[in-house]
């Protein structure tokens, strides 16, 4: 089994916090939300890994930093990292045939600004599973039609009329990926775009009109990371769901001083917290300073100073210096202060 990750978007609906780290390498109750995507969906597989191909942007933005930590994540499942550019942002399907090098046997393809929860079996009669979560607006996202026999017949983006509730949550599997390569090389030698891009699901539609079977795979729990507001509640759930799952989430390094932490709470090593209350739902990285604070349902990123500051749904990055009680401010674009 391969796991394929395009991940070449900045994420420009989360900035700033995106202008100077990769949407995906974000971290959610202290891990980033690629390793934890492709921890997860290899744990649901519950079969062994051979690879992991990552789709990244720019060298300059995507470096060797990340590099070096998406090959030891590959690395940790026993598999191999292969790791392939997408020069330019012409889309989902451009972005997968970008691995094409990778593109053959059985494959999950997953996009890397999502989390999910679930247990379940792949349908083997199935040629294709599109994974997706029963929602109550359907109308804000892509849909699957289904016929009778429950197999996907169509795929339709935010429709007007109400077609089904069960959203596209961007996790696919392929019994045999170079069925989609195949047809992803049609939609580029055609031209074929849509919004001036080219789009994985044109290539899964060809897969249709050819006779593959596509079925539905039910998550649990979807989870997006799109913005600030849906990462931090992101944040917050799955800190619940690990605390429940029995996780140790405080590090045996935090340095507290007339301080409470309210679980759930992921807080990173070599963290001090002085005069202060953080919690409950609240992710703290490595090497920040809180003090003369309360925090809670909030996300902070490593190295940071927080001081007489009072923080509900807030979302900081890392080496940031912030004091409640400032007069004297350097703010950087796309900085929002509410």
């Amino acid at each position: 089994m391969k796991i394929i990750v395009p991940m070449a978007g900045r994420g420009s609906r989360l900035r700033p916090h995106t202008l100077t780290v990769p949407k995906p390498l974000i971290p959610v109750a202290g891990k980033s939300i690629v390793h934890r995507l492709v921890e997860d969906i290899a744990e649901i597989l519950k079969e062994p890994i051979e690879e992991v191909a990552f789709i990244l942007g720019d060298p300059a933005f995507f470096g060797d930093d990340l590099v070096t930590s998406l090959e030891e994540l590959a690395g940790s499942l026993g598999a191999k990292a292969s790791i392939y550019r997408q020069d330019l942002p012409l889309g989902t399907g451009h972005a997968i045939m970008c691995a094409k090098e990778s593109l053959s046997g059985p494959a999950v393809i997953a996009y890397a600004d999502t989390l999910i929860r679930a247990d379940f079996e792949l349908d083997p009669a199935a040629d294709a599973v599109i994974w997706v979560k029963q929602v109550e607006q359907p109308e804000a996202f892509g849909v699957v039609k289904l016929n009778a026999n429950n197999e996907i017949i169509e795929l339709v983006e935010k429709p007007k009329e109400f077609v089904s509730d069960l959203a596209v949550i961007g996790i696919y599997y392929f019994k045999e990926v170079g069925d989609l390569k195949k047809e992803l090389q049609g939609v580029l030698d055609n031209n074929i775009q849509n919004g001036g891009e080219y789009q994985i699901n044109d290539g899964i539609k060809a897969m249709m009109a050819n006779g593959k079977v596509f079925k539905t795979g039910s998550v649990d729990e979807w989870m997006d990371c799109g913005n600030k507001d849906v990462t931090v509640e992101t944040n917050s759930r799955m800190l619940g769901f690990l605390h429940n799952d029995g996780e140790h989430l405080v590090d045996y390094d935090v340095q507290l001083d007339n301080a409470t932490i309210i679980p759930p709470c992921y807080i990173g090593e070599n963290v001090v917290l002085k005069n202060a209350t953080v919690g409950p739902n609240v992710s703290i990285g490595k090497g920040c300073h809180v003090i003369d604070s309360t925090i809670k349902n909030s996300l902070v990123q490593t190295y940071s100073q927080i001081k007489n500051a009072n923080l509900d749904n807030a979302m900081i990055g890392n080496h940031v210096v912030y004091d409640g009680k400032f007069t004297s401010i350097s703010i950087g674009d796309y900085s929002v202060l509410e």
